[in-house]
């Protein structure tokens, strides 16, 4: 077996092949484990396509081991797979497969290893390698998918407007595989993507936000949502972001290519973390600038509120795409509120309270929103970018300042709302809250310390001045 498996892994697949020689069955390691082990990229998982029965095959193997492994199987889909030793095995009959117009579940029949290796993806996702007694570790590759691996082109084994067509998941599985493999989608695939853009409405909107947090998780995301974007496949499934697009030009003024832009800005952020749902803040801060855009006379193209704006249309947004509603798109609706306050603050005279306030409003989530904001700064002056940074810098200290001596971060007033009933004997009203806020407010500008004794004393005189006794 000409590929660099580990000792653990040939054992596993000597196993596999003396199983199958008893049941008098043909297998094959196949797909993802055999390209990224020619690739040198690590793997985790192998698929094995047996001539035969594949659920059978899973049980004789599992079989073999002291420590049984488990075996789950899903008979409809002819499957199986176990784990052992933190690596994954799926086993498959080999099959061939026929497509309804409107579904991407395909009719499924027994079939032979070219019938296996004719429904797959792409070239470079048919290689097969032998783990039959009589030519174990060769290499069985119908469509040189070999040479397409070297040459680091995607391209389907049929013809991609039926391989396409049959399952429109696999044209966002290869603007993946071109982000994540740095491949080049080959010109006739990439039109067949194009020409059968419209089909993806078949596929649901949870494997498609799969495919989509795969391709945000790539080092330079940019590159799937450009091809996203040039194929036409975005606009089927997430129109918002595509409006982003183009420049607009009155009176000779124009504003740059919003799209674009968001891009560069998911690539800077990439750069500086991991965090997935940190990406999508970045994907989708200036996701309201479209409904927002207005053009003044005498000073040009405007996006007022779209901060605001964004941080409401980030729930619908994540309804429509089927990502999780709870604390990651609360998160990242926050972010895209916030991301324009920490750049205001860059300007002068900027006093401690919004100093106080973004440190309040931040919390837990303050570094990344820096992230964000200095992933922002996106001009093509390296003079006017550096000045940026530099300012931000100074941003940075001021805040880590304020909050050392103000302990404002995180932070609750001195004075809740339960202490506020019990003085002024009120049950819960639009009175508690008035006075609870204005305690906020005036430590937050500044007006009282923040302690107690204050918190309590303005309190005192500011229910008297809205007429409301203590008790």
């Amino acid at each position: 077996m000409d590929i660099n498996c580990t000792q653990e892994e040939l054992s596993l697949f000597d196993r596999i092949g003396k199983a199958a020689q008893q049941m008098n069955v043909e297998c094959y390691l196949i797909g993802g484990f055999v390209r990224d082990k020619l690739l040198n990229r690590k793997t985790k998982d192998a698929d094995i396509v047996c001539v035969g029965d594949g659920i059978a095959l899973a049980h004789a193997v599992a079989e073999t081991f002291p420590k049984k492994p488990t075996v789950s199987f899903f008979k409809n889909f002819g499957t199986a797979q176990f784990r052992i030793n933190d690596f994954d095995v799926e086993f498959v009959g080999a099959r061939k497969e026929s497509y309804a117009e409107h579904s991407r579940k395909p009719e499924v029949d027994a079939g032979t290893l070219v019938d296996d290796q004719n429904r797959r993806d792409f070239t470079v996702n048919a290689l097969a390698i032998s783990l039959n007694k009589k030519d174990y570790g060769k290499l069985v590759d119908p469509f040189n998918g070999l040479k397409d691996l070297e040459d680091k082109i995607l391209r389907t084994p049929l013809d991609p407007d039926i391989t396409f067509s049959d399952d429109p998941l696999r044209m966002m599985r290869c603007i993946r595989f071109a982000n994540q493999l740095h491949f080049e989608i080959l010109p006739e695939t990439f039109d067949a993507i194009a020409r059968n853009k419209q089909r993806i409405k078949i596929v649901s909107a949870e494997r498609i936000a799969d495919e989509l947090n795969k391709i945000m998780l790539t080092p330079k995301p940019s590159i799937g949502f450009d091809l996203l974007y040039r194929s036409g496949l975005l606009k089927e499934f997430f129109p918002q972001l595509v409006e982003l697009a183009g420049v607009e030009i009155v009176e000779g003024k124009g504003h740059k290519d919003n799209f674009y832009h968001t891009l560069q800005v998911l690539d800077n952020v990439a750069n500086r973390s991991e965090d997935l749902w940190l990406r999508w803040a970045a994907l989708l801060h200036d996701i309201a600038k479209p409904p927002t855009k207005r053009f003044e006379q005498g000073h040009g193209w405007t996006f007022h509120g779209h901060d605001a704006v964004g941080e409401r249309m980030v729930p619908k947004i994540f309804k429509q795409l089927k990502l999780p509603l709870h604390d990651k798109m609360k998160y990242v609706a926050k972010l895209v509120g916030l991301h324009l306050r920490p750049i205001s603050l860059t300007k002068e005279d900027i006093t401690d309270s919004a100093m106080r306030r973004l440190l309040f409003d931040a919390g837990d989530d303050l570094e990344d929103l820096m992230i964000l904001c200095e992933s922002d700064i996106t001009s093509k002056n390296k003079q006017k970018v550096k000045r940026y940074l530099e300012n931000f810098e100074l941003v940075k200290e001021r805040l880590k300042e304020v909050e050392e001596s103000d302990k404002i971060r995180n932070w609750q007033p001195p004075i809740d709302g339960a202490e506020i009933m019990q003085l002024f004997n009120l049950q819960p009203s639009r009175d508690v809250g008035v006075l609870k806020t204005a305690v906020r407010e005036a430590i937050l500008d500044g007006v009282i310390p923040n302690n107690y004794d204050a918190a309590y004393q303005f309190v005192i005189a500011k229910a008297k001045e809205l007429g409301i006794e203590k008790k």
